[in-house]
């Protein structure tokens, strides 16, 4: 019998392509699971004005496990364009729906670990001397979920309310005379609480895990309370994590040394926006987008996915050819989560080999366009990669 209940959620795009090849590694590795679909994504906004229905709430605070493929998301115009007729103009207004998950839930642990595998031709590089070398690479990235600049406070001409408290802030003179519909706003809010619980999260994977130091990434010479805010507490929580060293970085000199020296760091900590900003650059130097997994946990709920979004102009080839390891990573983090950690180094493992063993590659690890042309280039089928997997498993 089943011990778990995973509500799958495929999204937009590659998504739907992605996630089912999860579920056949998942299957192979010996995972006991049932699966719910749930609707989510550009389809349910276009048809019902709401990108994330009550139904797919309801399932995942039912089952709170989730593994998500990828959404569509596009600005506030070209959304408003693409609703059904008889819907537009009725004050609907698209958010993202992993981004309303994350809130509705207080998923706000966002973990994404930035690994290298060797072989991996697409892993970073650098010149020293009269050769190259690869340094290994694995970094973890801890971003604040649910706070930051995602929380969707914010407006096109603030209300009077606003501006008149915006008003009394000295460096809000020179925006005081600025008509309300040319003054766009938008907040960055952090807590305490949530500071406390993504800085200690950070803290605790590294001692557990073997990491001498966590780096709080954040501006705090210019971003003095929400970013100072971090750091305070990161001293504070460091004071029962001694061994650990505790190191701070702003955000624009750490995308400099991370292609410099981006094997100093290990569990890298930061706010939503920063840290969405750092687990990017960081998965670049470890094979793109196609190797970003994550997870979104909350006390009681976790949803699973890549870091890469929906890429609809690759969603209806067929056969398909967009990586899967992303979401075959993140697959493995739902089983770390569980506590099915054999069965997620298993699936690291099998990973691992084929990337290294180098026979079947993805378009992008053979640094190709993508398009149906790649395959007669050499590159595998998305079903392809999978398969090389599971063989690995067995």
């Amino acid at each position: 019998m089943a011990q778990h209940t995973v509500v799958a959620m495929p999204g937009d795009g590659i998504g739907k392509v992605v996630l089912p090849e999860a579920r056949r590694v998942l299957d192979a590795v010996g995972f006991a699971a049932d699966y719910v679909h749930a609707d989510v994504g550009w389809d349910c906004w276009i048809q019902q004005g709401n990108a994330l229905p009550q139904r797919t709430i309801d399932l995942l605070a039912r089952h709170e496990l989730g593994l998500f493929g990828a959404i569509t998301s596009k600005p506030k115009a070209a959304a408003a364009a693409e609703l059904r007729p008889e819907l537009r103009g009725k004050g609907h207004s698209y958010f993202s729906p992993i981004v309303a998950l994350r809130q509705r839930f207080d998923l706000d642990v966002c973990l994404r670990p930035c690994r290298s595998f060797p072989g991996n031709p697409l892993n970073f590089i650098r010149r020293r001397g009269d050769g190259f070398e690869e340094p290994v690479v694995d970094a973890v990235i801890f971003r604040q979920n649910t706070e930051g600049e995602y929380t969707g406070v914010e407006w096109t001409d603030p209300p009077q309310a606003v501006r008149a408290g915006l008003a009394t802030h000295a460096k809000f003179k020179p925006f005081v005379e600025t008509p309300g519909a040319d003054l766009a706003l938008s907040t960055r809010i952090f807590t305490r609480r949530a500071c406390r619980r993504i800085l200690t999260a950070g803290f605790e994977y590294a001692r557990k895990h073997g990491y001498r130091s966590v780096t709080v990434c954040e501006k705090p010479n210019v971003l003095r309370e929400t970013s100072g805010m971090m750091e305070e507490e990161a001293k504070r929580i460091q004071a029962d994590f001694r061994e650990i060293e505790l190191y701070s970085t702003n955000i624009d000199a750490q995308l400099m040394w991370l292609t410099k020296n981006p094997e100093d760091y290990g569990v890298i900590v930061a706010g939503n926006l920063f840290g969405d900003i750092v687990s990017d650059a960081f998965a670049g130097l470890v094979g793109g987008l196609g190797f970003a997994a994550s997870g979104n946990i909350g006390e009681t709920v976790a949803v699973f996915e890549p870091t890469h979004g929906s890429a609809p102009k690759y969603a209806a080839l067929e056969p398909p050819i967009v990586n899967p390891i992303a979401m075959i990573l993140s697959a493995a983090m739902l089983l770390d989560h569980v506590g099915e950690t054999d069965k997620a180094q298993r699936v690291r493992s099998a990973v691992a080999a084929v990337v290294q063993r180098g026979a079947v590659r993805t378009y992008d690890m053979l640094k190709l366009p993508g398009g149906p042309e790649a395959i007669g280039r050499g590159a595998a089928t998305t079903t392809q990669m999978t398969d090389a997997i599971l063989a690995q498993l067995r």
